[in-house]
């Protein structure tokens, strides 16, 4: 019975047609190492439009990448001015949103991309933030994310970059991302959309390893696992540096 399922399931198979167009790429760098010098990082994002039959002759072929960081919830505040002081009024938490997003695309996305697909796989910034945590008690939310989206553009977590791909011939391709120096440490996953006629045709997913090495990763784990020996080491360093800063006055004085 089992040889009969084997023998079936190879020959459906074999019936089964393949796909016109497959995306094959790779990464420059597959990890990132964090040190206390570290000030961003390039990476370059290259693959090609593998095709098992002639290139279709309708719709023109574009190209999209993403590059998402780890998701954490967030919680978003409102503040208004109360009695002549400013204070908090408002809040709403998101379940998740990427420490980091960006996109690169060859073309502007409302014009290459299908708004069903790219709902779908969740790849516009505004859709890559995820549904909000627990019920919401505010009829317009739009605020809220506007600002968070905002706030995390302008630190240059946040980016699109229309036209970043450039495909030679419609078969190879490349993405440049410049990633900031306030990554944090997590699996960032790569994203690559092969689109024709504003549907995708094929994708591919990678991942990018961001850790801190060195010093910088021992003092991180030793804060997370053994936070009472953290606190009494760095008490004792600050109890050192201040005798050791009067004891070079002294010196001096004298």
């Amino acid at each position: 019975m089992t040889r009969l399922l084997t023998l079936f399931a190879l020959l459906l198979a074999c019936a089964l047609p393949a796909r016109g167009e497959e995306i094959v790429a790779g990464l420059s760098r597959d990890s990132i190492g964090i040190t206390a010098s570290f000030d961003g990082s390039e990476i370059l994002i290259y693959g090609a439009v593998k095709r098992n039959a002639p290139a279709a002759q309708t719709g023109e072929l574009h190209v999209i990448v993403t590059l998402e960081g780890p998701s954490s919830a967030v919680t978003i505040r409102r503040k208004s001015r109360e009695m002549g002081i400013w204070v908090n009024t408002d809040s709403l938490t998101v379940g998740a949103a990427p420490s980091y997003y960006a996109i690169a695309s060859s073309g502007p996305m409302h014009l290459i991309l299908d708004p069903v697909e790219d709902v779908q796989q969740r790849i516009s910034i505004p859709l890559a933030v995820r549904a909000f945590a627990g019920p919401v008690q505010m009829s317009d939310v739009r605020p809220f994310t506007q600002a968070l989206l905002r706030i995390r553009e302008e630190e240059g977590l946040y980016k699109e970059e229309e036209g970043a791909v450039r495909i030679v011939e419609d078969t190879l391709f490349r993405a440049d991302f410049e990633l900031p120096a306030n990554l944090i440490e997590g699996d960032y996953k790569t994203r690559i959309f092969l689109v024709r006629d504003s549907h995708i045709i094929d994708r591919y997913q990678s991942a990018i390893y961001v850790r801190r090495v060195g010093l910088e990763r021992w003092l991180y784990v030793l804060a997370q696992d053994y936070a009472p020996l953290y606190a009494l080491l760095s008490l004792a360093l600050a109890v050192f540096s201040g005798w050791a800063a009067a004891a070079v006055f002294r010196l001096i004085r004298s």
